[in-house]
């Protein structure tokens, strides 16, 4: 029937569609209980029940009829679909303000003054905020340099936070991003604007834009992407270190990889670190087969993706954290020997056999540490569930402070107020000392 009706029908048969029903046909279509108006409908009315109604074997259903059916479909597909996106964000992202207008006043005040009217030096003394909404363990966490008062946290529950750090209590947890579906190893301001990136163990690495809070794009790889770290000069690239050794340097705006660093034998890419004139990154890679004083620590000259050195560091100990010293021709890496090793940033990058960092504790754990401003300060997370001050020139230890029950995985110290240093826990909670 319907091949021989769309054989045999004519254009009389759609030009009849379009004219204005009769008052017969709307009564027919009519409740009881509203008035017959002599007024047309509206195009998209002429059949206000029958999308709702079976269709009966044989009748004929016009043109505009399909049409109508057809699109409400469609959008009950599209409705289906969204429910079942894995980048759905079942928390609503926004959930305080990110907005400075609400800071304490002496905070707001020395942020406006920066880094010049602050004393510089000086060991944070006493526990200033706590942060509690992770529900598993904080693996990172990175003050933005653009808007020193937010602070970014990655953790095991999949979550990234953006926290308001001296804002009203109910305004302090500013944004909740849950687009991974995986525990999340590692997260990162970009050097320009309210952008976050992230990566973790569902092999991708998503670039957020926080002030929206929407996911702006996604960089995908066939491994656990472990570390990610943007460009000092140029917030367009970043590197990207994944499980299977592989290093990529990613350009945001092709959306795809620009350089890729390779070595046999890698392990896991545990850090990377861009050199101060970022001609140069270090990697710290896990150990696999025999390559301990290979792999372990690895230079690359960036635009011509080669090592630059290998056996930097000759002990058969992984290092979860390589840091630059911000003046020194120096950097350090994090062992896990329980102390940090200090290498001499220019060639042939020699360690320094006379001089570490020690007494706080590794055990397997992704420990970070990090330079103050002006680099006479380093902090140190610790197994032990403290947090250890030394000086940079001595490797004295400065001070200790017992913060958290289970170990204190990573600290950081704020871009522009030297006495303050962020820290975060196994447990899943963070804290920041003044």
């Amino acid at each position: 029937m319907d091949f021989l009706r769309s054989a045999y029908s004519t254009n009389s048969d759609e030009e009849r569609e379009n004219q204005t029903p009769t008052k017969r046909f709307r009564r027919q279509n009519q409740s009881p209980q509203q008035p017959t108006s002599s007024r047309p409908l509206r195009p998209n009315s002429h059949f206000p029940n029958r999308t709702n109604e079976p269709l009966i074997p044989g009748r004929y259903v016009s043109k505009r009829e399909r049409a109508l059916l057809l699109a409400t479909s469609s959008s009950l597909a599209n409705a289906a679909n969204d429910l079942v996106t894995p980048s759905t964000v079942i928390t609503p992202s926004t959930v305080g303000s990110i907005s400075s207008c609400n800071l304490r006043p002496d905070i707001s005040s020395s942020l406006r003054v920066g880094a010049k009217g602050s004393v510089r030096g000086k060991i944070p003394e006493k526990l200033s905020v706590d942060l509690n909404g992770h529900t598993k363990a904080v693996n990172a966490i990175h003050w933005s340099p653009t808007h020193a008062h937010l602070l970014a946290s990655a953790g095991m529950d999949h979550s990234v936070y953006v926290w308001n750090v001296w804002s009203r209590e109910d305004q302090m947890k500013a944004r909740i991003f849950n687009f991974h579906n995986s525990a999340i190893k590692d997260v990162r301001w970009s050097p320009q604007g309210l952008f976050l990136l992230s990566c973790g163990y569902d092999c991708t690495s998503k670039l957020i834009d926080v002030e929206k809070g929407t996911q702006t794009q996604v960089f995908k790889e066939d491994q656990t992407v472990g570390v990610v770290k943007f460009h000092p000069d140029n917030s367009n690239l970043f590197l990207s270190g994944a499980s299977n050794g592989l290093i990529r340097l990613w350009d945001i705006r092709a959306g795809r990889v620009a350089l890729e660093y390779k070595r046999g034998g890698l392990g896991p890419v545990l850090d990377v670190e861009f050199s101060l004139d970022a001609k140069q990154f270090i990697s710290s890679s896990d150990i696999t087969n025999g390559f301990a004083s290979e792999n372990s620590i690895i230079v690359w000259d960036v635009s011509r993706q080669i090592p630059l050195s290998n056996q930097v560091y000759v002990e058969a100990y992984t290092c979860p954290c390589i840091r630059y010293h911000p003046f020194d021709p120096l950097f350090v890496a994090q062992s896990n020997g329980n102390y940090i090793a200090i290498f001499s940033s220019v060639p042939p990058f020699r360690l320094d056999k006379y001089k570490r960092y020690e007494k706080h504790a590794v055990s397997g754990f992704p420990i970070k540490c990090d330079f103050n401003l002006d680099g006479q300060i380093l902090v140190s997370g610790s197994s032990d569930g403290c947090i250890y001050f030394y000086s940079s020139k001595t490797s004295e230890l400065l001070r200790k402070i017992k913060a958290y029950e289970q170990a204190c995985v990573d600290v950081a110290f704020h871009p522009c107020l030297p006495n303050v240093v962020a820290s975060c826990s196994w447990n899943g909670d963070i804290s920041v000392y003044e």
